[in-house]
C-alpha cells in the first residue's frame, strides 16, 4: 500500500509539474500584457512621464501597485497589480484614491513623498475600516516616488522599473505597535467576521 501510494503522489507530482511548464509561457505573457496595460493607464498619454512598479505588505498579504509620474514628479496614476486585502475594506484601495468628487481621498495630481492618512498627521482619507491598508498603500506610493528620483525622466520616453519578487527597500526593525494600530486590526477582523456572516446567511 506504501509502495503504491508513493507511485501515485509520484506521478500526481509529475503531472503537476508538467502543466505548470506548459502553462507557464502563458502566465508570462498575461503577466506582461497586464504591465503593460497598467503601464499605459497610470501615464494617461503622457510620453514624457514614467511608470514605478514598486509591493509593500498590507493587511492580508503582499500587494503590488503600478504608478505614474509626470516629469515633475507629480502623481498621474496607479493601478493595482495584485492584492489580498479583505473584499468590501482594503480592496477598495483599487479605486478610492482616485475618486476626483472627493479631493480628502484623490492623490492624482498630487506630489508624492510623504503622503499620510489623517489619522497619522496627513491629509489623506483613510478607506474607511481599512487604516492599515491605506497605510499600506500611501507607503507604496511614496516608496515609488523615492524609486521615481532614480529613474530619467526628461528623455520624452516612458520607463518602467520592476522590481524583482523580493519587496525592496525593507529591513527587519523592532517597532512598537501602537494601541490604536492594535484597535484598527480588531475593527477590520470584526468587519471580516460580520461579511462573512452575511454572506453566510444570504446563502
Amino acid at each position: 500500500m506504501v509502495l503504491s501510494l508513493v507511485i501515485i503522489s509520484t506521478v500526481a507530482a509529475g503531472l503537476l509539474a508538467g502543466v505548470y511548464l506548459l502553462t507557464l509561457d502563458s502566465i508570462n505573457a498575461q503577466k506582461a500584457a497586464k504591465q503593460e496595460a497598467a503601464r499605459k493607464a497610470v501615464l494617461a498619454g503622457h510620453e514624457d512621464g514614467v511608470a514605478i512598479e514598486t509591493a509593500v505588505d498590507g493587511f492580508g498579504g503582499q500587494f503590488r501597485v503600478m504608478v505614474g509620474f509626470d516629469a515633475e514628479g507629480n502623481i498621474l496614476g496607479y493601478e493595482i497589480l495584485e492584492h489580498q486585502e479583505t473584499p468590501g475594506l482594503g480592496s477598495h484601495m483599487v479605486h478610492w484614491f482616485k475618486n476626483a468628487d472627493k479631493p480628502g481621498q484623490n492623490i492624482i495630481g498630487r506630489k508624492a513623498g510623504s503622503l499620510m492618512v489623517s489619522k497619522d498627521g496627513g491629509d489623506v482619507d483613510a478607506i474607511t475600516a481599512a487604516t492599515i491598508s491605506s497605510r499600506a498603500f500611501l507607503k507604496a506610493i511614496n516608496q515609488a516616488y523615492a524609486d521615481f528620483h532614480g529613474v530619467e525622466a526628461t528623455t520624452g520616453a516612458s520607463q518602467l522599473n520592476v522590481q524583482s519578487d523580493e519587496v525592496q527597500g525593507t529591513e527587519e526593525v523592532v517597532i512598537e505597535v501602537a494601541e490604536e494600530d492594535i484597535e484598527e486590526a480588531a475593527d477590520e477582523v470584526k468587519e471580516i467576521i460580520i461579511i462573512e456572516e452575511k454572506e453566510a446567511q444570504d446563502e
